[in-house]
């Protein structure tokens, strides 16, 4: 018994204070970076506009309040897809040729979130006629 504490004794205590200071800094160090790249994630303050149009028609998101605006092509299926949009509310208007036909006011977007806003017309059928801003 005798033996075993003396071999304990005879370790420098000094390097048994280091790891444990270098085990606390690494900890602490690693806290800052999980808690640097959860900010990162908290400011990801956006959502989307998808839905269903006429194909070949273009679909422009525009806000009012900042000026945000995003266009997007329909495709082929009829499909289309506006994102990512900074969070607010946003008019949707479905363009022929260039030339607004349907709008749809007052379109919430979230955060992280899709809004569906379709279009129910067939190519150059609309019938609803864009509304005035």
């Amino acid at each position: 018994m005798s033996n075993n504490s003396s071999l304990s004794s005879n370790r420098p205590r000094h390097r048994r204070g280091f790891s444990l200071r270098s085990l606390a800094m690494a900890t602490v160090i690693g806290m800052c970076g999980a808690a640097g790249s959860a900010s990162v994630y908290a400011q990801a303050t956006a959502g989307n506009v998808f839905g269903k149009a006429p194909a070949g028609d273009t679909i422009t998101a525009h806000n009012t309040a900042t000026g945000v605006q995003r266009q997007a092509q329909v495709d082929a299926k009829g499909r289309y897809r506006i994102g990512p949009l900074p969070v607010g509310v946003y008019t949707v208007t479905l363009e022929e040729d260039g030339r607004p036909v349907v709008k749809h006011v007052n379109v919430p977007v979230v955060v992280g979130r899709g809004i569906k806003v379709d279009f129910d017309c067939a190519q150059g059928q609309c019938a609803e006629p864009a509304s005035k801003p």
